[in-house]
């Protein structure tokens, strides 16, 4: 019996009052995966453990109600997606190819743009989930949260309570939560030490939020610098909207900064920097060095062709997918939480390393 979808069931007592599968799988001390076997009576699960959960389900008066046990028998063929902004390339690019596999699988989907206010994130959440999808898919590291406030994400594990999550292009550790994202601290620790250990000194970060995938390249940049035994500084530290001519004006504008590269989070800051390099006639990459990130349609597209890391956003789908069919189709036990991905520098003509 097919166990898709079944982890957005609700559990009715006798007195009318609601359980979801997550709190029969805490008092059972199993897993939501399990729970759900034993409710459609898997042979997966040994017959100590299916008692077990049968007996916390008998003594708490619960009993799945027949729209769970439907489910049990014929998924909703409906996948949750959730960005905030699909017209950033990475983004566009992500749900694109989500949709297509999810396509061959026999899946449609419904995509809703969040924005970044927490709000609407969690207005959004509340709908999929009344909508009742089979999974719910994540893209973007702002639902992961920045890890300075704990409670921004909390709306994220109360919805793994009721169906699997996943999360792309950020890392958050709760159960039924699968995450795969580039390894971005790497990625820019390498990047900038390359540029030190070429002679550059003062390497300006050019950033554009503070999401989790920012924080991890802004640790990865600092690592850098420290372990080569260079100060950080906060003027080298820049935030600025993600628009490429807001980006050259400002780099105009501000007199006192003084830079040889530039590490920047995603490849529009990195073409900005691009257009204030030719604009104050500095050859690229003799006088000014500079990376972009996430191997854009951007990084061909400017002059000269942008070195820009890739952070691999195919085969993060592709693996979300995989691991997507494996948990709806009762094969949890053999899918990894956290599935970080080496990310690889596309080297163009705006790095002499």
């Amino acid at each position: 019996m097919a166990e898709s979808g079944l982890t957005n069931v609700e559990i009715y007592n006798v007195r009318g009052t609601t359980m979801n599968i997550y709190d029969i799988a805490q008092l059972a001390g199993v897993s939501i995966a399990t729970v759900s076997r034993v409710v459609n009576d898997s042979p997966r699960v040994s017959e100590k453990t299916k008692q077990k959960v049968r007996v916390i389900m008998e003594e708490n008066g619960y009993t799945p109600n027949v729209f769970a046990r439907g489910l049990g028998l014929d998924s909703m063929k409906t996948i949750g997606i959730m960005c905030p902004d699909v017209s950033d390339a990475y983004m566009a690019t992500a749900v694109a190819h989500l949709e297509s596999r999810m396509h061959e699988h026999g899946y449609d989907c419904i995509l809703c743009c969040s924005g970044f206010e927490q709000s609407v994130k969690e207005k959004y959440v509340s709908l999929l989930l009344a909508k009742r999808v089979d999974a719910l898919i994540m893209v973007g590291s702002v639902y992961a949260g920045s890890g300075e406030d704990d409670s921004m994400v909390q709306y994220v594990r109360d919805a793994a309570k009721q169906i699997p999550i996943f999360l792309i292009n950020g890392y958050l550790d709760h159960e039924n939560v699968y995450c795969a994202y580039g390894d971005d601290y790497q990625a820019t620790y390498e990047v900038t030490s390359q540029m030190i250990e070429r002679g550059r000194k003062r390497i300006l970060f050019l950033c554009d939020s503070h999401s989790y995938s920012a924080t991890q390249k802004l640790e990865g940049y600092e690592s850098a610098l420290k372990s080569h035994g260079l100060p950080v500084l906060g003027d080298l530290k820049l935030y600025v909207k993600n628009k490429i001519h807001t980006v050259r004006d400002i780099l105009l504008e501000r007199r006192d900064l003084n830079f040889d590269s530039v590490v920047a989070t995603d490849d529009g800051l990195a073409v900005g920097a691009i257009k204030y390099a030719n604009s104050k006639l500095l050859k690229i990459p003799e006088d000014i060095c500079i990376t972009g990130f996430n191997n854009s349609a951007l990084s061909i597209c400017s002059d000269p062709e942008l070195s820009s890391v890739d952070n691999k956003v195919e085969e993060i789908c592709n693996l979300t997918i995989s691991n997507m069919m494996k948990i709806l189709h009762g094969d949890a036990s053999e899918v990894i939480r956290d599935n970080k991905i080496p990310c690889k520098l596309m080297k163009r003509c705006t790095t002499d390393f």
